[in-house]
């Protein structure tokens, strides 16, 4: 699945002097396949260190590779991804060794330590976007920026803020926004029920996110199938933003990459967005896996030969 520069859909907010520069941002995160196969990095904050020693609560051992910050950089570096999203702080310490990589800038972030029956969640943003514009003069390949919202908090309307006025500078300078959507709060009885995650993909749309990443719907013992056949309203709900997966804890890999399949070719969503899920193993494991997610996400592939890619017996490389 390949797409040209002309494919691309320019939102009218990015200056006619911009929309090169938008485009090769796009094509480069999205492979030149429109579709968008993120690595995320930004659970140092979001996690603490938990995600990165010991056991994860499913009891799958961390590889001891993961407690060195720089094991994302490598399984980037290395591994058929679209783009790596981290905060500022981090690619910043990191990139110049890792030049052929492609960044996004996580905006904002929280620690787990405030639970939502303490308070309801709010995430800011960490660094100014002049911080990102400054980055990208310094030779740091950044293509994007992504944004954590909590839909449902009583803080939802700060992040709204901050979130419409980032696609907008985002989109100014040629990159490409990102916008995690996580409803959570009081308010929220099932932060994973259907239609509230399609209301949330709306909502992205409205505040101009090129992609929405969402958790895939679960409710009620719903079997892979349903789950994939009811998160079809989210597609469409968001419209002409495209809607990736959030790829959630350690699973089988197996499993995970029929989920990854499903999830993408039975529902129509345009990537997927995974950290645990390869940076909790060894590098020549990650690099194996990130290769079998975007054998499908990018190469259309079948889980059958994903899955060998993930062995080891088959390769995939983008090009």
């Amino acid at each position: 699945m390949k797409i040209a520069a002309k494919d691309v859909n320019v939102p009218a907010d990015v200056p006619k002097e911009m929309k090169a520069e938008y485009v090769k941002n796009y094509l480069r995160a999205t492979r030149n396949t429109g579709r968008l196969m993120l690595f995320a990095g930004d659970q140092k904050i979001e996690h603490l260190n938990d995600d990165f020693t010991g056991k994860t609560k499913e009891g799958m051992k961390i590889s001891e590779d993961d407690a060195a910050p720089e094991h994302f950089f490598r399984i980037a570096s290395k591994g058929a991804i679209g783009v790596f999203a981290g905060q500022l702080g981090l690619i910043a310490r990191y990139a110049q060794d890792y030049k052929n990589v492609a960044y996004l800038i996580k905006m904002n972030s929280k620690s787990p330590l405030v639970k939502t029956k303490q308070s309801d969640p709010v995430s800011e943003s960490l660094v100014d976007f002049e911080d990102v514009l400054n980055l990208k003069a310094n030779g740091v390949n950044v293509v994007g920026i992504g944004y954590t919202i909590y839909l449902g908090s009583e803080f939802e309307n700060t992040m709204f803020s901050e979130a419409g006025r980032l696609a907008t500078w985002a989109h100014q300078n040629g990159l490409v926004a990102i916008f995690w959507m996580y409803p959570r709060g009081k308010a929220v009885a099932e932060e994973k029920d259907p239609h509230l995650i399609a209301g949330a993909a709306g909502v992205a749309l409205c505040l101009g996110a090129d992609f929405a990443k969402v958790n895939f719907p679960e409710k009620g013992g719903m079997s892979l199938s349903e789950r994939a056949e009811s998160f079809k309203e989210a597609i469409k709900a968001a419209g002409r933003t495209k809607v990736i997966t959030a790829g959630g804890s350690a699973k089988d890999p197996r499993a995970f990459l029929q989920e990854t399949h499903d999830q993408i070719h039975a529902s129509g969503a345009m990537g997927n967005a995974t950290g645990r899920n390869i940076h909790q193993r060894p590098l020549d494991e990650a690099v194996r896996m990130c290769d079998a997610i975007s054998a499908i996400t990018l190469g259309d592939k079948d889980v059958e030969f994903a899955y060998k890619v993930y062995e080891g017996k088959e390769k995939f490389a983008l090009r």
